[in-house]
Parts: C-alpha cells; sequence; structure tokens
C-alpha cells in the first residue's frame, strides 16, 4: 500500500526542488489539456515559454513587457510574503490594488490639467495610503475582535470592485468621454503619467519600486530583528511569545505593508500601462500574486523570479491565443494549474511516500 509518511522536519532538498517539478508538471498536464482542445501541445508550450522570448519578430517587443507585467506582482507577492510568513493571510490584495489605483488616480485627476511635479509623487503617496487603509480594515478586525483576515480580507475585494465600477462611471468619469465608463487618460496628462525612464526597456517607476521592494525585504528578513519576529511567529508562534513578540502589532505591520504595496502596485499600473481607471481595470494581480508568494517560497529572490516566469505566462499566453487561437480560460486554467501542481508537490517536502516497510521517496 502507498501512504504518506509525516517527515521529521521539512525536507530543504524537496523544498528547493518542488516549484520546478511543478513547472514541468503544468507543462505536461498543459500541453494534455492543448491537445485535448485541438491545439498542438508543443507548439502552444513553446508559443508561450519561447517565443516572447526569443522569437526574433516577437521577442524585442515581448521583452519589455516582461518587467511590465511582472512589476505589479512583485510589489503585491512581496507584502503577502511577509504576513503568510508569520501565519497572517491577506487574501484581497486585489482589493487593495483597486483602492490604491482610485485614490491615487483621484489625487492626480483633481491637479488636471496642471504641469506641477509634485502630481505625481503625490498620487504615489495617496495610492500607499489607500491600499494601506483599505488593508487596515481586516487588521483592526482581527486585533480588536478576533475575526478571520481571511474570510474580510476577500469580501473587501468584491467591496472594491463595486467601488471602482461605481467611480469609473460617476466620480471619476471622464467629463469629455462622449459617456463612456472611464476617467481621463493619463497618456494626455503628463504630469499624473507614469513614463518608461528608459525607452524601449519596458523601466518605469513600477518597476523600479519593484526592485526596490525586493531589496528592501531581503534586508528586513535577514538582518532586521523585526524579519526575525516575521519569521519566528510563523514557524514557531508560541517561541514568539516567550521571545516578546507584539502580536498586535505584527499584523498590523505585516497587513498594513501588503496593503501599502499592493496600492502602489495599483497606482503604477494606472498611471501607466493601464492609463486610466475603468470598470475592468483590476486584471486579477492581487489573485495571481498569491501563487507568486508561493512559488518564489515566500523569499524575495524566489518572488523576484517566479514573478517574471508568470509575467511570460501572461505574455505567452496572449501571443498563443493571436497565433493558436486558444481561448482565454485555457490560459487561465494554465496558469490556475501552477499554483494547483505546486501545492501537490509541495506534500513531498513535508511527508515521505512510503511504498512498504522499507521502501522510502
Amino acid at each position: 500500500m502507498i501512504h504518506l509518511e509525516k517527515r521529521p522536519q521539512p525536507s530543504k532538498i524537496w523544498a528547493g526542488f518542488t516549484p520546478i517539478l511543478a513547472v514541468v508538471a503544468t507543462m505536461i498536464a498543459g500541453g494534455i489539456m492543448f491537445w485535448m482542445l485541438g491545439k498542438p501541445p508543443l507548439e502552444a508550450i513553446r508559443t508561450i515559454f519561447w517565443d516572447p522570448l526569443f522569437h526574433e519578430t516577437f521577442g524585442p517587443y515581448s521583452r519589455p513587457q516582461l518587467l511590465v507585467k511582472a512589476a505589479p506582482l512583485i510589489l503585491i507577492a512581496i507584502g503577502l510574503s511577509l504576513g503568510f510568513r508569520a501565519g497572517i493571510w491577506n487574501i484581497g490584495a486585489e482589493g487593495q490594488y483597486i483602492m490604491g489605483a482610485i485614490c491615487g488616480a483621484g489625487v492626480g485627476l483633481v491637479f488636471y490639467p496642471s504641469e506641477s511635479v509634485l502630481i505625481f509623487p503625490a498620487m504615489v503617496l495617496a495610492g500607499a495610503i489607500g491600499g494601506w487603509a483599505w488593508a487596515m480594515i481586516p487588521g483592526l478586525l482581527k486585533v480588536k475582535f478576533g475575526t478571520n483576515e481571511i474570510l474580510v480580507s476577500l469580501m473587501l475585494a468584491y467591496v472594491a470592485e463595486n467601488l471602482l465600477a461605481s467611480v469609473s462611471q460617476g466620480l471619476l468619469k471622464n467629463p469629455e468621454g462622449m459617456g463612456f465608463p472611464g476617467s481621463r487618460n493619463f497618456r494626455d496628462f503628463p504630469a499624473a503619467y507614469n513614463t518608461e525612464l528608459i525607452s524601449g526597456t519596458g523601466m518605469h517607476w513600477g518597476v523600479a519600486a519593484a526592485f526596490i521592494a525586493v531589496i528592501f525585504t531581503y534586508v528586513l528578513l535577514t538582518r532586521h530583528m523585526l524579519g526575525f519576529h516575521v519569521r519566528l511567529t510563523g514557524e514557531a508562534p508560541r517561541a514568539a511569545r516567550f521571545a516578546g513578540v507584539n502580536p498586535t502589532r505584527l499584523i498590523l505591520f505585516c497587513l498594513g505593508t501588503s496593503g501599502a504595496l499592493a496600492g502602489l502596485a495599483g497606482l503604477f499600473e494606472v498611471s501607466g500601462p493601464s492609463g486610466q481607471i475603468t470598470i475592468d481595470f483590476n486584471s486579477g494581480y492581487g489573485f495571481t500574486a498569491i501563487i507568486v508568494a508561493f512559488l518564489g517560497r515566500l523569499h524575495p529572490i524566489g518572488i523576484l523570479l517566479a514573478a517574471l516566469l508568470m509575467a511570460l505566462t501572461y505574455i505567452g499566453g496572449e501571443l498563443a491565443q493571436l497565433m493558436l487561437g486558444l481561448p482565454g480560460a485555457a490560459i487561465q486554467m494554465f496558469q490556475g494549474m501552477l499554483m494547483f501542481f505546486l501545492l501537490a508537490m509541495d506534500v513531498l517536502s513535508h511527508y515521505r511516500i512510503r511504498f512498504n516497510k522499507t521502501a522510502t521517496v
């Protein structure tokens, strides 16, 4: 009989290999799915993972887009990873992303058509505050009343989506938009537009902020006492209490930081690649970032690499839809498989597979 036997301690070797195995398993299962849809599986996999980087026609356009797509995932996943490490589960980053975009865009549009250099910094600050304030709702409810932050943060994401629809058709609607929902386009508002820092590279302020967040978080987790408290709380909650860790302060810090980073991601996206507040502005980055955080093993460098991989599936998926006629739902399912196989493979780092009384894997 085959059964699982819990390891005395999680295997570091398997923990390192399971993300790679999950990617390989996703390619195999995805190839089978594409074949069932009547599409050539090897060509589909090549189109998703190879062509955006190395195809002579698509590569020059797709490579800069890799940074554009990865930046919001990095920012959101870095914030989520701090909470996840401490056992604080913010599942509503999508809502905080939306609120950051609404608040930041609102501040910018108030000053239209001013050309002041202070407008964009004010938008960045407003975006961070918007995401932070939205994350503080589940944070304060948890520390004051013991509510479940998973449910509260998740439900608030849907509230934020309705607020987005409301402001797109009301408060932030373009008065010169001929009745169509959506705000002014920031491309026509230079003082508030998140333009490329280096032309043709995809590098804008959001990308720069993402790299800064990776470096800062790495230093925090490895060199600062607060980072030690975060890790200790997640690995040994009882030891953390004896060490004098303040749980209220830690909960508010983790949720607030993740909310602020998600808000920044929303602001940089709405003022740059997206260009305006619209009803369908949110593209699921807040939920996809959960996959990125776990695929990167909650480590800043791992998250950077995982976000680039996930961004590649976004760009390659769009290319596969264009070139092979794959449905968008199939690409979303392909991305979801990555999380499924990651969780499935992660069992190997905590359990041994026993085939009999003596043989183990």
